[in-house]
C-alpha cells in the first residue's frame, strides 16, 4: 500500500512508559471506516468478523461487555471460567470484530524487563514499580502457557527480545534503570547484557552502543483475540458487530440500560473494554485517558534477511525514550513488521499537539518514509536494491490510550455500582492484558483484589483520577 493521506507523526506500538505529555481529548467513539492493519487483512475470513451486524440487540443480559479486542475477549473467556454461564454475554462492538488496538499493533508480546522502572517508581513508588515490571513478566509466561494448553493458533513465538542503544546517551540512561532496579531488589537474572561489538554482533545492528536481552515474544494478535472469542461464542456467548453503545443510563432494580443504534440492552453488570475510547461512555475520564495514534509496517524482506537469515529475536532499537523503532519479524512468513515511535525531533516540535486523536483511517506517509529510510541506516544489510515485492508491503495506524500515570485502569467503577473497567494499557496492552483481564473477571464473581495479582497501582478509583487531575493542574500552573 501507497499511503496517500498526510497525516501527523504517530507513537509506536507496543512501548508504553515513554508517554508524552497529557492532554485532554473529546469523549469520542471510534470512527466509522478504519484502516485495514496487516493482521486484519490476514484474517478476512474470521467466521464473526460481522457477526449480528444487522439483528436487533436482546432485551436483557447479565452481563454486557462493550469491546471485542483482547480485553474484551479474554475477560468473556476468563468470566466463564469462573462459571458464568456464556449465554448470559452479551459483547458490543462498535466496529468489526478485533478492529481497535488489539488487531492494529505491531505483534510483540514484550515485557519490560527494567526500563520503566525509575518513571514508575517516581509515579507510584519502589514496590510498586517492582510489581508492575513482575507482573509483566508474568503476562509473558501466562501468554505462552495459555497457547500451548489451549492449542491456539495465532503464530505465537517465544524467543528472545533486544533493547538496542543506538546512542552513548541512551545506553547510559539503560544502565542508571537497571542499577536501579537491580538495587531496589528487581529481579534481573533473566537479563543479559552485551556492549560494543558483542552488541552489534548478537542484533546485527552496526551502531549497537549496547543491547540487553531477556524473554519474549510475537503473535498474531488479531487471531489470538478471536480465538478467545469464538470458544465464548462457542459456549453460548453473543457478539453484535457494528453496534457500538452510546450511553448508559441507570434503569430500575440495580440494573443499567445500554443504548446502542439496534436497541437497548438492560444489564446487571457492564464492563468497558473499550481502552483509548472509554471517555465516550465515562466522562470522568475524558481528561485521564488520552488517545494516540500509531503506526506499523509491513516489510517484505530482501535476501539479506530472508531464508537461515531471519530474525529470531523481536527488538526495540531506541536512539531516546522518545525516539524509537520496534521489530519483529514473522517466523512463518518471513514479513517484518516494523512499529514506529513520534520519528524525529524536528517532526515532533511540528505537530506535537496532533498526534492525539481517533482517526486510524490511513497511515501517514511521512512516517512511511521515515520507517523505511531509518531501517536502511539501522540495518546497512537491507540497503540493497530490492526485486518486484521487496520492500514495503503495507501501512497502517491505530489508536493506543495513554494514562497520565502510565498504567491501566482495572476494577469496578465505585461510583457507579455494578460496572466495571479494563482499558488504558499506555501501548503495552500485549504485556499486560492477560493478568489484567482474568484478574477483573475475578473481580466481576466475588473476589477480592489480592486475589487478582495485580499491582494495586492498576486498581480504578475516584482518588486515582483526582490525584492525577491536581497533578495536571499543578503542571500546567508552572
Amino acid at each position: 500500500m501507497a499511503p496517500h493521506s498526510v497525516s501527523p507523526p504517530p507513537r509506536a506500538f507496543g512501548h508504553g512508559t515513554d508517554s508524552p505529555p497529557h492532554t485532554d481529548t473529546r469523549n469520542c467513539l471510534p470512527r466509522n471506516a478504519p484502516c485495514l492493519s496487516y493482521w486484519h487483512r490476514t484474517t478476512r475470513a474470521f467466521k464473526y468478523l460481522t457477526a449480528n451486524a444487522e439483528s436487533t440487540v436482546p432485551a436483557s443480559s447479565l452481563y454486557v461487555i462493550i469491546g471485542s479486542g483482547i480485553s474484551g475477549a479474554l475477560t468473556a473467556f476468563s468470566l466463564i471460567e469462573n462459571g458464568v454461564k456464556g449465554e448470559d454475554i452479551v459483547i458490543l462492538e462498535a466496529r468489526e470484530a478485533v478492529s481497535g488496538a488489539s488487531g492494529r499493533n505491531a505483534g510483540h508480546v514484550r515485557p519490560d524487563a527494567f526500563r520503566g522502572f525509575q518513571a514508575y517508581a517516581a509515579t507510584h513508588g519502589s514496590e510498586q514499580a517492582i510489581k508492575i515490571i513482575k507482573n509483566e513478566k508474568l503476562v509473558f509466561e501466562k501468554i505462552d502457557e495459555f497457547v500451548k494448553k489451549h492449542n491456539v493458533h495465532c503464530d505465537f513465538h517465544p524467543t528472545t527480545t533486544f533493547d538496542v542503544c543506538l546512542t552513548p546517551e541512551f545506553a547510559a540512561y539503560e544502565a542508571d534503570s537497571f542499577t536501579a532496579f537491580q538495587r531496589a531488589g528487581g529481579d534481573v537474572g533473566h537479563v543479559k547484557f552485551y556492549q560494543g561489538e558483542e552488541a552489534q554482533r548478537r542484533t546485527r545492528v552496526p551502531d549497537a552502543v549496547a543491547a540487553y536481552e531477556w524473554p519474549a515474544g510475537s503473535s498474531h494478535p488479531a487471531k489470538l483475540a478471536q480465538w478467545l472469542l469464538s470458544n465464548s461464542i462457542a459456549k453460548g456467548a453473543k457478539m453484535w458487530t457494528y453496534c457500538p453503545a452510546t450511553q448508559i443510563f441507570k434503569g430500575t432494580q440495580d440494573h443499567w440500560e445500554v443504548q446502542t443504534p439496534r436497541g437497548t440492552i438492560q444489564a446487571e453488570k457492564v464492563i468497558h473494554c473499550t481502552n483509548a475510547s472509554a471517555a465516550a461512555l465515562l466522562p470522568q475520564l475524558s481528561s485521564f485517558i488520552t488517545p494516540n495514534k500509531a503506526q506499523a509496517h509491513s516489510v517484505i524482506p530482501t535476501r539479506a534477511f530472508s531464508g537461515d537469515k531471519v530474525l529470531e529475536s523481536t527488538m526495540s532499537l531506541r536512539y531516546s525514550m522518545h525516539h524509537f523503532y520496534s521489530l519483529i519479524q514473522r517466523q512463518d512468513d518471513g514479513t517484518i513488521i516494523l512499529g514506529v515511535s513520534r520519528a524525529n525531533p524536528e517532526m515532533i516540535a511540528e505537530t506535537k499537539d496532533q498526534i492525539v486523536g481517533f482517526d486510524d483511517s490511513s497511515a501517514n506517509s511521512e512516517i512511511v518514509e521515515d520507517a523505511m529510510r531509518r531501517f536502511k541506516i539501522i540495518f546497512p544489510e537491507a540497503n540493497t536494491k530490492t526485486r518486484h515485492g521487496e520492500g514495503l508491503d503495507y501501512a497502517w495506524t491505530g489508536i493506543i490510550a495513554m494514562t497520565p500515570d502510565s498504567v491501566p485502569l482495572v476494577g469496578p467503577i465505585d461510583e457507579l455500582p455494578g460496572q466495571y473497567i479494563c482499558a488504558g494499557f499506555n501501548g503495552h496492552g500485549m504485556a499486560r492484558i492477560f493478568t489484567c483481564a482474568p484478574g477483573l473477571a475475578r473481580l466481576i464473581t466475588g473476589g477480592s483484589w489480592v486475589e487478582t495479582g495485580l499491582p494495586e497501582c492498576f486498581q480504578y478509583s475516584v482518588e486515582r483520577l483526582s490525584k492525577a487531575s491536581q497533578k495536571s493542574k499543578t503542571e500546567s500552573a508552572w
